[in-house]
C-alpha cells in the first residue's frame, strides 16, 4: 500500500468497477495528481492478482469472503437477503460472474439526452471494448475490456441442452446479447480472456498503476467528505495507523450504488430526516440520496441434474440466457449451497428501494405490486415449460415448480444489480442528486460517478454500463 498523500488535484473514492477507470483515465495527464483509495486490499500488479479473482469460473462471493461486503437487506416486508459487493481492486467486476451485456437503446429514454443518449455513449460501448466474435457499428476491436462468448465444446451440457430447449419451444436465436435488437436465447458475452476473468483492474488499472501521479491507497475507509461551504475540499480517511485528512481539488465518489449514498449522508448530504434520525447534522439537503434505486428481482427453481450432465470442466456461472419482453431466464452452470437452479429475472421491475443510513436499512420492495407479481408468475410459467423439456430431453431430473405468491417469495433472491441510488437528472427533479456532468446538484468539486447515478432501470445487467459511464465521465470530469 502506498504511503498516504495529504492533497491531490483528484482524490477517488473506491477502487471497484468505475473507479480503476477514473484513475486510469485522469492520470493519463502527467501534470494531474491522482490519488485512489480503496477501503479493501489491494496488489500492485497484474502478476500479484490473487488467483481466485483471476478465475472466471470462481464466485468469491461467499461469507467467509475476504473480498466482499455483505448488507443484510429486505427483499421484501417477510423476506430477508443479502447484498453483495466487491471489497478489492475492481470492486464487483473483480468478483462478478463476468457476464458484460450492455443496457438496451430504450433504456436511455430516461437519461439527460444532451450527454447520455444511446447515439451518443454507443461510441464509448465501442471503445471501451474488444469484441473478438462480432463487429460492425455496434461493436469495438481496440479497447481494454475483452468480449467473447462460449460456444460449441465450452458449453456446458445446461447450457447447451437449455439453448435447444428454447429455440424448439419457439424462441429466437439471439448470438449477439450486445447489439441494439436483441431478444432471444444466445451466449452471454462475457469479459473473460481464455478463464481469466478480466476486471477493470487488470484492464485499466494496472497498466497505470507505476505512473508517479497516480496513488493507490488500499485498506482505508473514506469516513465522510469534507466542505468549505457548498464546496468538497476533502475526505477524512482511516487505516490502520490512524485518522488522516486528503484535500483535493475535485473529490469523484465511486464507492458504488450502497456506500456512495452512504458515504454522502455521512457527510450530511442526503434526506434531512434520514440524517437527524442518525444524529448527522443537515449540511446540504437532497432527497434522492438513497431513495427510488431499482433492481432485479430473481427468483430461483431448484431442480435436480442427471448423472453424467455436470460440466466436464470448469466453466462460466452463466453462459446462456433467454430474454423473453421483461423476463430474462437463467440457466447456471453451477450449484449454489449444493442446489441447482434455473433464475427467473424480471428485468423491468417496478419495485424502487430505499436505502437508510441507520444499520444501514435496504429495502428492496420486490414484487409489491400485482402488475410485477404477474410477471413473474409468468416468467416462472416459461420456465418451468422449459424444465419439462429438458427433463424430456434427460438434462434434469425432478422439480416441483410452483407459480403462488407464497412459492415466489420463498424462493425469491436478487440479482446484485442495483442502480438510481443517486439518480442523474435536472436540477428541477426534485429526487436527483447528480446533473448530466456528473457533479452533485447544489455543490461544487464533488462528483459521482459508479452505477448509482442511473436515473431509471435498465433491462440488462449493470457491469458493461457501469464500465461506459466511467468511460464517458472521463470525458468531462
Amino acid at each position: 500500500m502506498s504511503s498516504l498523500p495529504t492533497a491531490a488535484d483528484v482524490v477517488i473514492v473506491g477502487a471497484g468497477t468505475c473507479g480503476c477507470i477514473l484513475a486510469a483515465r485522469l492520470s493519463e495527464h502527467p501534470g494531474r495528481s491522482v490519488v485512489l483509495v480503496e477501503s479493501g486490499p489491494t496488489y500492485a500488479s497484474r502478476d500479484l492478482c490473487p488467483p481466485e479473482l483471476t478465475d472466471a469460473t470462481a464466485l468469491p462471493i461467499g461469507p467467509r469472503s475476504e473480498w466482499v461486503r455483505h448488507y443484510p437487506v429486505h427483499l421484501t416486508d417477510t423476506r430477508a437477503g443479502h447484498a453483495v459487493r466487491g471489497r478489492v481492486l475492481g470492486g464487483s467486476s473483480a468478483v462478478n460472474g463476468c457476464a458484460f451485456v450492455r443496457a438496451r437503446p430504450h433504456d436511455f429514454a430516461a437519461w439527460p439526452a444532451d450527454r447520455w443518449s444511446y447515439p451518443t455513449v454507443l461510441p464509448y460501448f465501442r471503445a471501451l471494448e474488444h469484441d473478438h466474435d462480432f463487429g460492425g457499428d455496434f461493436h469495438g476491436d481496440a479497447g481494454p475490456m475483452p468480449v467473447r462468448r462460449d460456444g460449441g465444446t465450452d458449453l456446458a451440457p445446461i447450457s447447451t441442452a437449455f439453448t435447444h430447449a428454447c429455440l424448439h419451444a419457439g424462441f429466437a436465436d439471439d448470438p449477439d446479447k450486445n447489439a441494439p435488437t436483441a431478444e432471444g436465447v444466445g451466449p452471454v458475452p462475457l469479459n473473460i480472456d481464455g478463464r481469466t476473468r478480466v476486471s477493470t483492474a487488470l484492464a485499466y488499472l494496472m497498466p497505470a498503476i507505476q505512473r508517479p501521479n497516480l496513488t493507490v491507497v488500499g485498506d482505508t475507509t473514506v469516513r465522510r467528505t469534507v466542505f468549505d461551504g457548498d464546496v468538497a475540499v476533502a475526505v477524512d480517511v482511516a487505516s490502520a495507523d490512524g485518522e488522516h485528512r486528503i484535500h483535493g481539488g475535485r473529490i469523484i465518489l465511486c464507492a458504488g450504488a450502497i456506500e456512495t449514498p452512504l458515504l454522502l449522508m455521512r457527510s450530511g448530504v442526503g434526506r434531512p430526516a434520514d440524517l437527524r434520525a442518525a444524529d448527522i447534522p443537515v449540511g446540504h439537503p437532497l432527497a434522492g440520496v438513497g431513495s427510488g434505486f431499482a433492481d432485479h428481482p430473481e427468483v430461483v427453481l431448484p431442480y435436480q441434474p442427471v448423472d453424467g450432465c455436470d460440466p466436464l470442466r470448469p466453466v462460466p456461472a452463466l453462459q446462456t440466457v433467454l430474454n423473453d419482453g421483461d423476463i430474462e431466464i437463467r440457466p447456471y452452470t453451477t450449484s449454489f449451497g449444493g442446489q441447482r437452479y434455473l433464475g427467473v429475472a424480471l428485468m423491468n421491475s417496478r419495485a424502487r428501494g430505499s436505502l437508510r443510513l441507520r444499520s444501514p436499512q435496504i429495502r428492496y420492495n420486490y414484487l409489491d405490486t400485482a402488475e410485477d407479481r404477474a410477471a413473474m408468475r409468468s416468467g416462472v410459467d416459461t420456465a418451468t415449460g422449459l424444465l419439462r423439456r429438458l427433463a424430456d430431453a434427460k438434462v434434469v431430473g425432478d422439480f416441483d415448480i410452483e407459480s403462488t405468491d407464497d412459492w415466489l417469495l420463498a424462493h425469491l433472491g436478487t440479482s446484485q444489480h442495483t442502480t438510481g441510488t443517486c439518480r442523474m437528472g435536472t436540477p428541477d427533479d426534485a429526487y436527483a442528486v447528480v446533473d448530466d456532468q456528473c457533479t452533485v446538484i447544489g455543490l461544487q468539486g464533488l462528483t459521482i460517478v459508479d452505477a448509482s447515478i442511473v436515473p431509471g432501470p435498465i433491462s440488462r445487467g449493470v457491469h458493461a454500463t457501469a464500465v461506459m459511464i466511467a468511460e464517458r465521465a472521463a470525458a468531462f470530469v
